[in-house]
Order: structure tokens, then C-alpha cells, then sequence
């Protein structure tokens, strides 16, 4: 393969020169002083609109500044976890953060204290875009501690609960151990799960587990630290549980999610007639953990970095012009970092700097179809800040379930185009993959969400062992997986290779990937009943995400997710191709 591109951040800040970046941080402390000012010498003055758009402007232009300095530095450390310069502007960022987070509450409590003229105001058709989204920094004010105590978490969490979110992502991204000669980290081994031959696969896996287990004392403390510190902040902040939060986070309520948990949990049996139909084809009797990724089909496509890009653009061009432009502008502009190595983290991210109107996209690009489809996901991650990128900042802010909207239907769109250029039985390569995206949105999350029910659960009591940890782990694989893996054959720590349980701010960032897999099915189906005029309201649609609760955004593309029938139609859409996968396998048992 040739040489994979590295992203450009020079129109972020300049590499050399480190003059905007301070005076970026520079400027938080400016305006903290001046909103401090403003909401100080108006705690007991009359409160108009002048004040209050006067201090939503100054809020906001704070939070587009801080966003850009926090991404800027963490993009720099995820390429390479070792870089002293990306470290200490990673702190830099974390000191920066406290005052952005100081402000936050004072902000919050400001408004709080004259909620009632705020709820007037609101009511205004000028405010019509801002209510939902300032109704819920009100709510907010139910679950905040004082601001003494908001601050001292805020700093305590800087050596505390996010130095062993970098102790994860460091060791899993720089620990290795030998295999045939080579030194190899977890994100190279996890990579070969994608090998045709099963016993590099097996061999891959093993030498995972060993090197997770080797580390699993210093993975577990700082996993135990990330929950306990999380359970210990619910409480002070008067939620019910880490799940209330990641509701409110979501922008669902418990409605919506038990609607959606309990479709997966019934068609559960729908993705074991998958496994087990690929165990057949793969000549086993049951699949292992390190079979879920074996390729399938003949054709076991490969793509140039250069095929990729023209893929994609063609493909969101016959979708949506505007959406190939902009996929056309991030590969020309240098926006993606592709190529996998140690030291840089694993898996794939878009990342947004809001005060340049840019994104960047990480990735670990390895030529198979579903790193195509990882680029086209990320991209679509891109595309949805590209459309909302000149809305307000308290504006864009969408929540984690809507967020999965573009870049999942993205890459719908490219396995649809690939079916059409490969409608044969050479398409069953292109199906099994998109099976394969599915379960693992729909019963590996699954799994991923009865794991961390269970972690916070059990942490109340005390720190879990590794072991324990381990036993969780699989305890939630065999409710989910069922009989399509041999029990014999899970990955116990399962806990140890995903970020998304090492932050004490995204409890339960796992349902929302299935939400946003079903949803973008949903929307699928209403692009074909509408071709022509549907990217239209595709874009509208990403534009609402931040203005409104999840309800009413989907409402708008006649998707109503409070009814269990949309998540099991949705489903159904996977439940033909596995049809198909069946028909072209020749298994009918």
C-alpha cells in the first residue's frame, strides 16, 4: 500500500509556533473576567434582553475557543502518545478547562436566579432556537454542586479521573509483545481479527488476551478510578444513577431506550441465525470471539488509500452533491490521519475545532472494505459539523445518540453503492460486512450496556478486581451473543481495550451507536421513498440536532422512536440482508 496520508493541523495552530495557541488560552481568562462581571453586577439589577444576549454571545464564543484548544491537543496526543509537547498542552488544556467549567456553573446559576424573566424571554420568537437547549442548562442547575465544589472536582479531575483516562489510552496504545519475531500493541493485534486465516487470527487473539492480562492491574485501577470518581459526582449531583445522566445526555428518555433495548433484545435470535450461518460458511461448528471479523466471500476486497477517497466521493455525490464536495475538500485539505502505528491510538475519531469552522479525522487505515467504511463514518461525523458549523455554539451541540445520524447512514450509502456494482454472489463479501457493522452496533453495545449496568452496580460496593471485571464482561457477552459464540471462546477483557468506559462524563457511551444504526435505517427508508428531495431535508435534519430533544428532531423526518414498531422495522432491514447472506451461502437449516 502506499504511503497514508497524516493530517494537516498548521490552519489549527502552527506546529512551530505556539503564539496563537497561548493567546487563545489567554483570551478564557479575558473573557471569564469580563461574564464574571456581567453576571455579578446584575444579581440583583433588573435582567433584559440586552444582558441576557450579551452573555449567551460571550458564553458561547468561550466555549468555541476552549472546544478548539482541547481538540487541538488531545488530536496531537492521540497520534503519538508519547509526545511531551502534545502532554503539555493536553494539561495546558486542562488548566484552561477549569476556568470554561468555573464560568459554566456561574453561567448556569446566573440564569437559574432569574429563570423567570429567562422563561419570559424565551418565549419570544428571536429565542425560539435556544429554548430547549437553555431549558436544560436550567434543569442543569438541579444537578450541580455549589460552585466551590464544581470547581474543586473540576481540578481534582485533572490528576484524578482523567490522568487514568490517558494511563488507558497510553498503555493500550503502547504496550506490545512479541509474535513471530515482531513486537505487536493491542490496536496491530486487534487488526489481524480481520485476517483470512484463522489461525493468525487465533494466534493474534491469544497473544491479546496475554498482553491484556499483563497489564490488567494498572486497566482496572484506572477503571475503578473513572467509576468510582463517576458514582461519587451522580450522587453530590442528585442524579438517581449514572444511567439518569446519560438520558439527559442523550437527549431520550427511558422510554425511548427501553423501546430500543427491548427490539434488539427480541431479535436476538435474528443475528444468532447470522452467526451461526457464517460459522457454516467458514467450515465451524460455532464462531469463536476471533471469528466475528474473518472475511468472507472470494472477492476479499482490497482498497488503495487513493480508491477509498474516490469511492466515497462518488458515492455521497449521487446522494447528495454538497456531501461530496465536502468529503472531496477534507481529502484535498489533508484533514484525515490514516496510518496506523505505535504510539498512536486505536480506532477512529472526527474532531471538531469549531472556532476555524474545520474538522480533522483519525483513523487506522488498513486497506480492507471496512476501513472504506470507517473513512465514509467519520467523514459523515464531518459532514454533520460541516452543516451545523455556522450555527451558535449552544446550538450545535448535539447529543450523543443524534450524533451517530450522519456518519452511520454514510456509510449505509457506501455499502448500498457497493451492492449495486456487485450484485452477484461476489456481493456477499459487501453483506457480511455491513452483518457484521450491525451486530456489532446492535448485540456487541448490547453487551456493552449490560457490562457497565453491572460495573456500576458492583462498584457501589467496592474496587473490582481484575478478575471480576473480566467475569462481568463475560457474563454480558453470553447474554448477548447467546449461542452464535462458543462460551469458551469471549474476550474477557473486552474491558480493557474500549475508551468509551474510561470517561467519567459519557456514562454508558455504548446504546447510542445502536440508536444511531437504527435510526440511520430509519431514515433510509424514507430516502427511498423520496429520492429527490430528501437530502434537503437530510441537511434541515442535521441542523435541528442540536435545537431540540431527540423526540422532536426524528419527528421531523416522520421517525418516532417513542414506538417500539420503528425499532423493530428498522431491524427487520437487517433481518433481510441476513435473507440474503443465507441465500447466498446456500445455508437454509
Amino acid at each position: 500500500m502506499s504511503t497514508l496520508p497524516c493530517w494537516d493541523l498548521e490552519s489549527i495552530y502552527p506546529e512551530s509556533d505556539d503564539t496563537l495557541f497561548n493567546a487563545d488560552i489567554a483570551s478564557l481568562s479575558s473573557a471569564a473576567l469580563e461574564i464574571e462581571t456581567l453576571v455579578s453586577s446584575k444579581q440583583t439589577a433588573s435582567f433584559d434582553d440586552i444582558v441576557f444576549k450579551k452573555l449567551i454571545s460571550l458564553y458561547e464564543t468561550m466555549s468555541d475557543t476552549y472546544e478548539t484548544i482541547d481538540a487541538y491537543a488531545n488530536a496531537l496526543l492521540s497520534v503519538n502518545t508519547a509526545d511531551e509537547r502534545a502532554v503539555r498542552k493536553v494539561n495546558d488544556a486542562g488548566k484552561a478547562g477549569l476556568t470554561v467549567q468555573r464560568i459554566h456553573v456561574a453561567v448556569v446559576e446566573f440564569m437559574y436566579l432569574h429563570r423567570t424573566e429567562v422563561e419570559q424571554l424565551l418565549q419570544r420568537p428571536s429565542w425560539d432556537s435556544y429554548r430547549y437547549v437553555i431549558s436544560l442548562l436550567l434543569d442543569e442547575k438541579q444537578h450541580l454542586m455549589s460552585s466551590e465544589m464544581e470547581d474543586l472536582a473540576a481540578d481534582l479531575n485533572r490528576s484524578g479521573s482523567d490522568a487514568f483516562t490517558r494511563l488507558h489510552e497510553a498503555v493500550t496504545s503502547s504496550a506490545s509483545i512479541e509474535m513471530d519475531g515482531e513486537k505487536k500493541t493491542v490496536i496491530e493485534l486487534r487488526a489481524m481479527a480481520f485476517a483470512p486465516d484463522r489461525k493468525v487470527r487465533k494466534k493474534a487473539f491469544s497473544k491479546e488476551l496475554e498482553l491484556l492480562k499483563e497489564h490488567e492491574t494498572a486497566l482496572a485501577f484506572a477503571l475503578n478510578g473513572v467509576k468510582g470518581t463517576a458514582l461519587t459526582l451522580y450522587g453530590r449531583r442528585n442524579y438517581s444513577d449514572a444511567l439518569e445522566n446519560a438520558l439527559k445526555q442523550s437527549r431520550i428518555s427511558r422510554k425511548v431506550l427501553d423501546a430500543m433495548i427491548s427490539s434488539i433484545e427480541d431479535h436476538r435470535s435474528m443475528f444468532e441465525r447470522y452467526f451461526t450461518v457464517k460459522a457454516h460458511y467458514l467450515g465451524l461448528d460455532r464462531l469463536s470471539f476471533y471469528d466475528l471479523f474473518a472475511p468472507v466471500g472470494e472477492s476479499a476486497s482490497s482498497y488503495t488509500f487513493a480508491e477509498a477517497r474516490s469511492v466515497i466521493i462518488d458515492r455521497f455525490s449521487s446522494f447528495h452533491p454538497q456531501m461530496g464536495s465536502f468529503a472531496k475538500m477534507a481529502f484535498e485539505k489533508g484533514w484525515i490521519d490514516s496510518a496506523p502505528h505505535a504510539g498512536k491510538v486505536g480506532g477512529a475519531y472526527c474532531t471538531s475545532f469549531p472556532s476555524r469552522k474545520e474538522t480533522r479525522i483519525l483513523c487506522n487505515y488498513d486497506g480492507s472494505f471496512d476501513a472504506l467504511s470507517t473513512v465514509a463514518h467519520e467523514l459523515g461525523h464531518g459532514y454533520h459539523d460541516w452543516v451545523t458549523k455556522d450555527l451558535p455554539a449552544l446550538q450545535r451541540h448535539y447529543p450523543m445518540t443524534l450524533a451517530e445520524t450522519a456518519s452511520i447512514f454514510s456509510q449505509f450509502i457506501i455499502f448500498q453503492g457497493v451492492l449495486e456494482n456487485n450484485s452477484g454472489p461476489e456481493s456477499i463479501t459487501f453483506i457480511e460486512s455491513f452483518l457484521s457493522d450491525a451486530s456489532q452496533t446492535c448485540i456487541d453495545i448490547l453487551s456493552r450496556f449490560y457490562f457497565e449496568q453491572e460495573l456500576f452496580e458492583k462498584r457501589k460496593e467496592g474496587e473490582l478486581s481484575p478478575q471480576k471485571l473480566c467475569d462481568l464482561m463475560t457474563d454480558a457477552q453470553k447474554r448477548s451473543y447467546g449461542n452464535g459464540l462458543k462460551e469458551e471462546d469471549l474476550h474477557p477483557y473486552m474491558w480493557a481495550v474500549k475508551g468509551h468506559y474510561y470517561s467519567v462524563d459519557l456514562p454508558f457511551y455504548n446504546f447510542p451507536y445502536a440508536f444511531g444504526q437504527l435510526f440511520s435505517l430509519g431514515l433510509y427508508r424514507e430516502y427511498e421513498k423520496d429520492r429527490e428531495n430528501f437530502p434537503q431535508r437530510f441537511d434541515a435534519l442535521l441542523r435541528l440536532t442540536g435545537v431540540d430533544k431527540a423526540e422532536k428532531v426524528t419527528e421531523s423526518a416522520a421517525c418516532d422512536i417513542t414506538d417500539r414498531r420503528f425499532w423493530d422495522e428498522s431491524l427487520s432491514v437487517v433481518g433481510k440482508y441476513i435473507d440474503r447472506f443465507c441465500d447466498l451461502t446456500g445455508y437454509s437449516k
